[in-house]
This record gives C-alpha cells, sequence and structure tokens, in this order.
C-alpha cells in the first residue's frame, strides 16, 4: 500500500462532526471488471450521490478475494473530500470491498433550561440542573462487491463482526422486478425490526432521503425495485458500547452499494 497509514489517521479530528451529519458511500467504477482486472474505488461521506463531500479515513480499507482472503487496497489515497483505492483483482470471481470500520467522534448531547446543548468535552460532568438526551460514539462502515468474470460466493459470507447485511441474492447479479433477498446481522445475530433505508443514486441531485424503505424479520429483508440503476442501502444500530469505552452507546450506520439492472 502506498499511502501511509499515518496519513488515513490524520484527518478524524477536522472531519468528523461533518461525516456524521452524511451517509457514507463506497463507489466502484465498475461492478463488472474487465479481463485486466483493474479496477478504482472512491469512498466519501456526502448528501447527495455520488458527490464526494468528506473523505472516508481513519480506517483500515479490505478487499475479500473469491478464495476468502482478505488483503488490503494496492493504492490508497486520502483527499480531502474523497479516498481512493485501487487494485487489480487477479483471479476470477466475486470481491467484496469494505471500508472497514471508521470510529468518529463522541457526541454528547443534554437539555437545560429548554434549550439543547452539545457537551465540548465528553468526559466532563453534565452542568446542574441538566438532563441527558444522548451520549454516542459513531461508528461507520461501507462495502460494495465487484466480480471478474464468473461470479462466486465465497466473499458473500457473513464476518459475522459489527453490522452488515448479508446477501443472500448474489450482488452483481441483480435484476429489476426480481426479489432481493438478504440478511441484517449484528455480530452474527440476526436484527428483527430493523429498517434500512435504499436510495436510488440517479444524477448529482439524488439525496441521501429514502426511496425505499424495508424492513427485516427475523433478520430476513427483500428487495424488489422497478428502476435500473446504482442503489445505495443504508442501516442503522445502536449497541452497547465495549467496557471502558468514554461514550456507553456506539452508533452504528452500515450502507452496501448496490447495481440493479434491467
Amino acid at each position: 500500500m502506498r499511502a501511509s497509514k499515518i496519513m488515513v489517521l490524520s484527518a478524524l479530528i477536522a472531519s468528523s462532526s461533518a461525516a456524521l451529519a452524511h451517509t457514507p458511500y463506497l463507489q466502484p467504477t465498475s461492478f463488472e471488471v474487465n479481463r485486466s482486472g483493474k479496477v478504482s474505488f472512491d469512498a466519501s461521506f456526502a448528501e447527495k450521490f455520488f458527490v464526494p463531500e468528506v473523505a472516508f479515513n481513519n480506517s483500515i480499507f479490505t478487499i475479500t478475494g473469491p478464495s476468502g482472503k482478505q488483503v488490503t487496497p494496492e493504492f490508497l489515497s486520502v483527499l480531502s473530500v474523497r479516498t481512493i483505492a485501487e487494485h487489480t483483482l487477479k483471479d476470477s470471481g466475486t470481491y467484496r470491498v469494505s471500508t472497514g470500520n471508521r470510529l468518529g467522534k463522541i457526541f454528547k448531547v443534554y437539555k437545560k433550561d429548554g434549550e439543547r446543548h452539545s457537551a465540548k468535552d465528553p468526559k466532563a460532568p453534565l452542568p446542574k440542573g441538566a438532563k441527558l438526551l444522548s451520549f454516542f460514539q459513531s461508528n461507520t462502515k461501507a462495502e460494495t462487491y465487484v466480480t471478474k468474470g464468473k461470479p462466486s460466493k465465497q466473499a458473500l459470507k457473513a464476518t459475522n463482526n459489527g453490522l452488515e447485511l448479508v446477501m443472500e441474492t448474489h450482488p452483481n447479479e441483480l435484476f429489476v422486478g426480481d426479489e432481493i433477498s438478504m440478511n441484517v446481522q449484528y455480530d452474527g445475530k440476526a436484527i428483527d425490526d430493523l429498517t434500512v433505508d435504499v436510495m436510488l443514486a440517479k444524477d448529482q441531485f439524488s439525496t441521501d432521503k429514502a426511496a425505499y424503505k424495508i424492513t427485516s424479520d427475523q433478520g430476513k429483508l427483500s428487495l424488489n425495485v422497478d428502476e435500473p440503476g446504482t442503489y445505495l442501502l443504508r442501516a442503522r444500530h445502536r449497541t452497547k458500547a465495549p467496557e471502558g469505552s468514554v461514550a456507553p452507546v456506539i452508533s452504528n450506520t452500515y450502507t452496501l452499494t448496490l447495481e440493479i439492472i434491467d
């Protein structure tokens, strides 16, 4: 990897506040990679898709190949509004590409004298008479799938690590009108009654407002769309923070970029 891990870590404080209000995404230059195997990815936070605003940083990008082996991208560069990853896919099959987890800013919101406030120092006690409204740290991850040659299934397996959408229908064989099946889970356990936002990225005017909403039933999700295009699926789920964390809650956001064709 040419870019230093120090570079990846450096911009967290500057961008964490802005990133929380935006949706993370990971977009490939193509979901079907040509014979050369070369493919690029853009990773950013945005309110319009896919118009980058804040680079996805402070994480370790990974690529899981058809054999299940996980590597880091050959090239990674963190710019001001987007992160660019490039890799050469040597073997035929399907690859799972991930930004990895990005722990963000800690938010401590309270109400005092009828007004909402955000604590500058989350470790400091609340002012006298204040009521705590929320206290959490953001954690985000964006993923996508690309295929070189014939699709394969090994890279589709659940990682059982954090929040994820696990595809049952192959992610690079999605067609308009078909029922697309997947599971939503956290640390390998199904999440019931979780609503997932589905956004259609048609042009620069596409926003992070959901075109569809699907809700899990015992962790199972079903999606059927009537228009081709690139879709971004967004799941949010709050969990108890690990012991010793500054904030008691982790606010997890996971997105999956898919192409659905005619």
